[in-house]
């Protein structure tokens, strides 16, 4: 696997040659940071050893990578209202060795607001390998670790979660949500609640141990569990016939299921038929996610804990 096919991209994200620009290119001081900063996330030991990247260079970039771009960038690197973000930036994803990194850290037209980093090319270097391991760290979440996950603003969750999130509208702190922050741990909850708390979109196997979405086998026929969360489909075949049911894979040429009676359904698809209409309780969340910045998530992860 090459880095390419790890990285994360967005729109947003690809700022190219002035990918480390501080902020923008207008003179004068830097104001402080108000937002991206209160985050402490880093990539685990696993994403070192699985990214290739030497460990101790990774360590000796983390700390230069704190003392000098930090502050304007996040503790992140996935930046603040005054530094970009980093782990989104083509020129750190096509870096090898600090050459690009390098580059962009060393013109004056990048940082002619910030102050001269001095830095010397074993430390540029060793940021770049830091770097690159949060790109990898990033993309490959189960090599991702919250280090100090409850560094939000409860009162700001909650305004969030009554206000532009519109949690509200779907979910109660005395209903479905009552004491919900005694029973997970910070990082579940919070993956838990942005994930709407489902486990993946569809399930994917091979062979009669093809697992469906809600954990079932081929070979289990009794009837899939529906929970609030459960992604579900209606299929409906060129005959009229119709059925619904609980989807293991759906893609433009097929699509995988068991029905409500357990039994497994498999069909090629063409042009219009099967008609398959998926109905998604939790889209709400994934839309969201497409939105929220990391500060507003860590917000309502620390109002959520306030409700046990």
């Amino acid at each position: 696997m090459t880095k390419r096919n790890y990285a994360i991209f967005s729109l947003a994200g690809l700022f190219a040659v002035g990918a480390l620009a501080l902020h923008g290119q207008t003179p004068g001081p830097n104001p402080a940071p108000t937002v991206g900063t209160n985050a402490t996330v880093s990539a685990t030991p696993a994403a070192v050893r699985q990214s290739g990247e030497d460990p101790a260079s990774v360590a000796r970039g983390a700390t230069v990578y704190g003392a000098s771009c930090g502050s304007c960038h996040g503790g992140t690197a996935k930046g603040t209202d005054v530094g970009p973000d980093l782990v989104r930036s083509v020129v750190v994803e096509d870096d090898t060795k600090g050459e690009l990194v390098g580059a962009a850290i060393r013109n004056a037209q990048f940082h002619k607001d910030a102050p001269d980093l001095k830095l010397t090319d074993d430390q540029i270097t060793d940021v770049s390998a830091w770097l690159r391991v949060q790109v990898y760290g990033a993309a490959m979440r189960d090599t991702y670790a919250y280090q100090n996950i409850l560094v939000g603003d409860a009162k700001k969750g909650e305004a969030f979660f009554n206000g532009p999130g519109k949690c509200s509208t779907c979910h109660s702190v005395t209903g479905d949500l009552a004491g919900i922050g005694g029973k997970f741990d910070p990082p579940t909850l919070q993956t838990r609640w942005i994930s709407g708390g489902s486990g993946g979109r569809f399930g994917r196997g091979h062979g009669r141990g093809l697992t469906s979405a809600n954990g079932s086998t081929i070979a289990d026929t009794s009837p899939p569990e529906i929970t609030p969360s459960t992604i579900t489909v209606t299929v409906t075949l060129a005959s009229g016939q119709s059925f619904e049911g609980v989807p293991i894979a759906l893609d433009d040429f097929h699509v995988e299921f068991k029905d409500m009676t357990g039994a497994y359904h498999s069909y090629a698809r063409s042009g219009d038929f099967p008609k398959v209409v998926v109905h998604n309780p939790i889209q709400p969340h994934w839309d969201l996610l497409k939105t929220i910045t990391d500060d507003q998530m860590h917000d309502v992860t620390a109002y959520l804990v306030t409700l046990k």
